[in-house]
């Protein structure tokens, strides 16, 4: 099942992840909770893995719209932007939204989840137009 938007970037972690926000800022997306899976990983299982860090994006009409069509779609909302390093660059995914409707079956999300997409799309492929 492909559930995912991904691009990769030629820019390292770092200099990757202020483009990412910058990038979702711009179509309405702010960030809410940044969680840092490295640090947490080597923190609680001594184990190292490469940067990995969970973007909790949050574009408030958007959720508002959903959450007035189903009430528990907090569950499913495309709020995680993961932005981590891969090979050769940074891997950006986001969730696709389209898997909210999917999952719920809820054909009234569709206008949300397909406004989702317009800007999480144009988010990740402003990123690769730098």
């Amino acid at each position: 099942m492909d559930y995912g938007i991904s691009i990769t970037l030629p820019d390292d972690f770092d200099a990757a992840m202020p483009k990412v926000i910058e990038a979702l800022a711009e179509q309405g997306f702010g960030v809410l909770t940044e969680i840092d899976m490295a640090a947490t990983l080597k923190k609680k299982l001594d184990v190292q893995i490469a940067p990995h860090v969970i973007l909790g994006a949050c574009n408030p009409p958007l959720a508002y719209r959903a959450v007035q069509v189903e009430e528990s779609i907090g569950l499913l909302l495309p709020c995680n932007v993961v932005v981590r390093s891969g090979d050769g660059g940074t891997v950006v995914e986001a969730l696709d939204p389209q898997v909210m409707v999917g999952v719920t079956g809820n054909e009234e999300l569709t206008g949300v989840a397909d406004e989702a997409s317009t800007r999480l799309r144009a988010a990740l492929q402003s990123l690769q137009a730098q």
